[in-house]
């Protein structure tokens, strides 16, 4: 559907616009969309529950509309729907708010002050991500899921990271308290337990003024499966399936249960499109991340199986937020390395900006997690740094750790390199290698939450991350700290870990090293030189090409013991490269390098 179609059917509709519960001067305006039922009324605490008092008039394309004058905000309130002999009662599709999520939808009040919030997203070579579970991030309370309120106290130790984008797995309205959220009981109401709308909105605002965006992930491949008052919405089905939303066919399938949305239903499409614009528009939220996309524009994700109303609805809805809300960073979790996702719509793409690189966490954690250092391929690091989309690198985000890689059968890195002992010597020094990599590499950078704390063992919805780690392991945290400002180029001398090119001048197999080039424009405070050790082995006088002759800092050497207690320290010096050329290079260094450690080189500014 167009925006013209969309602005086509909106004007056959009752003279008051809008979906769900909509305020007036006097009152307050229902509509729902129920194209089988025979009779529908508003029912709710303003007429004690009475399926009498206030029924609705049916409206062109199946639309019911009342107007209830007596109805206020903070009023309980359902549908009751009648077909046939049937009579149930309905939570509201559109509901912003709800009691719970078999509870009662909530007239809310979507107004709020802002107080002049005019945060941008800094420039897409600017940008590092952190992944956060609200439930998780922080809990005051140990009988309760942690809430927005807990994770705005916490947003001084992202600013103090350097971090400044957060990406909040879902927050909508599920089933129970405890979620990863993956489970959409009401797309449009915020999950109570977390602090409904408003404290999304207070921790919205908040992370904006610490310097932070908002990125939120959507869920649209599919809804429920539980505590789903959209099943059988009007009481109408086929084929033993979900009625209305959803595919009554073969399509409904998802590895989530028979409840794919149906993208060619106009009212369905209308009402994904208006939950996407919500956030933006209602919420302030700088960037969607939709989850799974391989399955709304597949039925089984990775065969020919296309849905290709699923793809013209992503791409109906990223063409309009881009239109409407241009810098809007829109990220797809599709993990099969089509570059169509992130074309643009003008070509026939997604239009999405970036999406999740499974060119890169896989074989990273694959050679990181390996026992024996002569299994360790670095032509699989070196291919992961060099991966891009539509020549463009920024147009994937990289990462060693997410809520999918440290869960669902797989651990944290550390855990995984040594189970049990993920404060190891090998864990330590490992998972930093693959986060340097991740924060070295072309492309936007991710963090998930805890990462910089050596969190161990998995992801789990009812444990929150353990602060205080970040005292036991405040080296760690530092060295996590520094790789970020050096990814900023915050002291301006690493300008070319911006950019997105990248040269892998030095790949040696054998001892396990390997070396690559990054560059903006060229030349001192720009050029900066990575090397990585993938051995337990150190080196005294390691020699690589380097591009210009000269004096080389050391930005950064993981080897450190101020990082770790852990780490072995070896001296490691500036470095005089002189004339004579290597790996392609015209000037060639000799460095030392710890076990498992990362150095980071450049020239000082002119």
């Amino acid at each position: 559907m167009s925006v013209t179609e969309s602005s086509r059917m909106q004007s056959n509709q009752s003279p008051t616009p809008g979906m769900g519960a909509i305020l007036l001067e006097q009152g307050v305006a229902f509509r729902v969309w129920a194209p089988h039922a025979d009779r529908v009324t508003v029912i709710g605490t303003f007429n004690e529950w009475c399926g009498d008092a206030n029924p609705m008039k049916r409206d062109e394309n199946g639309y019911w509309y009342a107007v209830v004058e007596n109805a206020s905000v903070g009023d309980q309130y359902k549908y009751r729907l009648t077909r046939g002999e049937q009579t149930f009662d309905r939570i509201d599709p559109y509901a912003r708010e709800v009691t719970n999520s078999v509870g009662n939808a909530i007239v809310h009040d979507p107004t709020y002050d802002w107080e002049g919030d005019d945060y941008r997203l800094p420039a897409i070579n600017e940008l590092v991500i952190y992944e956060m579970h609200i439930g998780t991030f922080r809990r005051s309370d140990d009988q309760m899921p942690g809430g927005f309120h807990d994770a705005i106290s916490q947003l001084p130790h992202l600013v103090a990271l350097g971090v400044n984008v957060v990406e909040i797995m879902p927050v909508t309205e599920f089933a129970g308290d405890y979620s990863w959220g993956y489970n959409p009981a009401h797309i449009f109401a915020i999950e109570q337990a977390y602090g409904g709308p408003r404290a999304l909105k207070d921790f919205v605002k908040a992370a904006h003024r610490a310097g932070i965006g908002v990125v939120l992930d959507v869920v649209y491949n599919h809804f429920g499966p539980s505590d789903l008052d959209l099943w059988r919405f009007d009481g109408w089905s086929e084929n033993e399936k979900g009625g209305i939303y959803f595919y009554n066919d073969w399509r409904s399938t998802t590895p989530w249960g028979e409840t794919r949305p149906d993208y060619g239903r106009p009212e369905v499409r209308q009402f994904i499109y208006d939950n996407a614009m919500m956030w933006l528009e209602e919420y302030h939220v700088d960037g969607l991340r939709y989850d799974m996309t391989a399955y709304i524009r597949r039925v089984y994700g990775i065969d020919a199986s296309d849905i290709p109303e699923g793809w013209s609805l992503m791409q109906w809805i990223n063409g309009e937020i881009q239109r409407k809300f241009p810098g809007t960073l829109l990220i797809a979790e599709d993990l099969q390395g089509d570059e169509w996702l992130t074309k643009s719509v003008e070509e026939g793409g997604a239009g999405f900006t970036a999406q999740w690189d499974a060119q890169f966490v896989h074989p990273v954690r694959e050679v990181v997690q390996q026992v024996e250092d002569e299994h360790r391929d670095l032509t699989k690091i070196r291919d992961a740094l060099c991966f891009r989309y539509n020549h463009e690198a920024f147009q994937r985000i990289v990462y060693s750790e997410s809520h999918d890689e440290v869960a669902n059968g797989k651990a944290r890195v550390p855990e995984e390199i040594t189970p049990g002992q993920a404060d190891s010597f090998y864990a330590q020094k490992l998972s930093i290698l693959a986060a340097a990599t991740t924060l070295v590499a072309p492309g936007i950078p991710m963090l998930f939450q805890g990462q910089e704390l050596l969190e161990d063992r998995h992801f789990d919805d009812g444990d929150p991350v353990d602060w205080e780690r970040a005292d036991r392991f405040s080296g760690l945290l530092q060295l996590y700290h520094d790789l970020i400002h050096l990814r900023l180029n915050r002291a301006g001398y690493t300008r070319g870990l911006l950019s997105q090119h990248i040269h892998v001048h030095h790949v040696n197999n054998t001892d396990k090293v390997i070396a690559f080039q990054r560059w903006m424009d060229h030349g001192p405070g720009d050029d900066v030189v990575i090397v990585c050790n993938f051995a337990n082995r150190s080196w005294d006088a390691y020699q690589i090409g380097f591009p210009c002759a000269g004096n080389w800092r050391v930005r950064l050497n993981s080897d450190w013991k101020g990082y770790s207690e852990a780490f072995s320290d070896q001296p490691t010096g500036d470095i005089e490269a002189i004339a004579q050329p290597r790996d392609g290079f015209p000037a060639t260094g000799e460095l030392s390098l710890g076990p498992y450690s990362v150095l980071v080189l450049s020239q000082d500014p002119s």
